[in-house]
């Protein structure tokens, strides 16, 4: 499972891992049933804190995406495609809320932000 760790970003580490994760269950690259590293060997390759793992697994496991069987390991969920179609969306609407605070740092107000988001939209 290739995860790439950004130390310098703003982002927690077990957040980064998790959105690699999610990716990469849905694009496909993971699938259904597969096993995912262990947390001792992930936060050892990684060269991270197992309980920065660990977090990262729980919170994979509690918005579905992975399935966790104590003396067995983690697996890939069978993954609803309702599921992972509400995870774009949401990805999206990050993208957009993040868009609009940084048009509104550089002074464009709803209207501006609006005319824009239209032109784009018509493309």
């Amino acid at each position: 499972m290739d995860i790439i760790v950004n130390n310098s970003s703003m982002q927690p580490i077990y957040e980064q891992i998790v959105e690699q994760v999610k990716g990469m269950i849905m694009k496909g690259q993971m699938k259904q049933e597969e096993m995912l590293p262990s947390v001792r060997t992930l936060s050892k390759d990684l060269r991270i804190s197992a309980l920065t793992v660990k977090k990262a697994y729980d919170t994979l496991e509690q918005e579905g995406f992975i399935v966790t069987v104590h003396g067995k390991g983690s697996f890939v969920a069978g993954v609803n495609q309702n599921l992972l179609l509400e995870e774009q969306k949401k990805e999206v609407e990050r993208d957009m809320d993040a868009a609009i605070r940084k048009g509104k740092s550089c002074g464009m107000d709803d209207k501006e932000l609006r005319q824009l988001f239209e032109l784009l939209i018509e493309e």
